[in-house]
């Protein structure tokens, strides 16, 4: 079943048959006597439900309850053996899970933790289901890259926080050099293994706090947060080159390169967004109309690229 659980309790004789009937129900059981060793045990290995006392030395297990809550992903039942000072509605305001009433009937426990176990697993694979479907949702199915509509979600979010704190903020516009002319001859399986590859290597050219994005149909972008013009440039140089170098197999004993022309802009504080990006794809379109597989630069300063 591999689930941990912890038992919280003063009463040595109940701690340890509580313990080793947890133990013969096939669970992994650990134990403590105050909050205070439960909190420490919770730091040190992962523990998925506690069940605690209430009546603890120093510190209560309602508060117990309340501090795991706060800070933890773990289940909690709570007991007591004084059912007219504690309410299951005060356990429930402190995130417990279940309440039960000493004496405590083992096998009504062991129904009590089923349920809860059961309910912990449910709750988590909602959770990792809607993280998929939010991944898929922002992702391009095909480069496993950001795809455009989250692109523009995320350069609005770096222009603000580009404005709040004066930072330099870069873009970068790839397009890949004749690919029409690519799928025409080879099909457009093979221009999809173009695609893909391409999503690698730039990737493989960014930091972790950089972005990349398939922008549509053989473009792509890159968002270079606290990055200046001139680094930008070369990223996007490192890029340029290491496109240039990929082989590709279309058809037997034939190699086929491809090359990308990259726009590189920096942002102007204030401008609107459509303004940064419409920058960045004139800058694109020069190195289109220099001969392609070049890199171009638009500058406020009017500055090339430099290579």
């Amino acid at each position: 079943m591999d689930a941990n659980i912890l038992i919280v309790d003063d009463d040595t004789a109940i701690r340890d048959a509580m313990h080793e009937f947890i133990q013969m129900s096939g669970y992994v059981s650990h134990t403590a006597e105050s909050a205070e060793d439960a909190l420490g045990i919770i730091e040190a290995q992962p523990i998925d439900v506690v069940i605690t006392d209430i009546l603890l030395p120093g510190m209560d297990g309602l508060e117990l309850t309340d501090r795991i809550k706060q800070t933890h992903d773990i289940d909690v039942i709570v007991m007591t053996g004084y059912s007219g000072d504690y309410s299951y509605e005060e356990a429930i305001s402190k995130g417990a899970s279940d309440f039960v009433f000493k004496p405590v009937r083992f096998e009504e426990l062991l129904l009590r933790l089923r349920r809860v176990l059961k309910e912990r697993r449910l709750t988590q694979e909602r959770v990792h289901m809607l993280e998929r479907l939010k991944r898929l949702s922002i992702t391009d199915g095909l480069t496993n890259l950001y795809n455009s509509r989250y692109f523009y979600s995320q350069l609005k979010a770096e222009v603000e926080r580009s404005n709040r704190y004066n930072h330099p903020l870069a873009l970068l516009l790839l397009d890949i050099d004749n690919f029409k002319k690519y799928n025409d001859s080879f099909g457009h399986l093979e221009g999809d293994k173009v695609l893909v590859q391409l999503g690698q290597v730039i990737k493989s050219c960014l930091r972790a706090m950089d972005s990349a994005y398939r922008y549509g149909g053989e473009e792509f972008t890159v968002i270079l947060p606290e990055t200046e013009g001139a680094e930008a440039a070369t990223v996007a140089e490192r890029i340029r080159a290491a496109v240039e170098e990929l082989r590709f197999n279309p058809v037997e004993d034939a190699q086929v390169t491809i090359t990308v022309s990259v726009g590189v802009t920096e942002y102007i504080r204030g401008e609107e967004l459509a303004v940064f990006v419409q920058r960045a794809d004139k800058a694109m379109y020069q190195s289109k109309d220099s001969g392609r597989n070049r890199v171009s630069c638009l500058f406020s300063s009017q500055q090339g690229c430099g290579f």
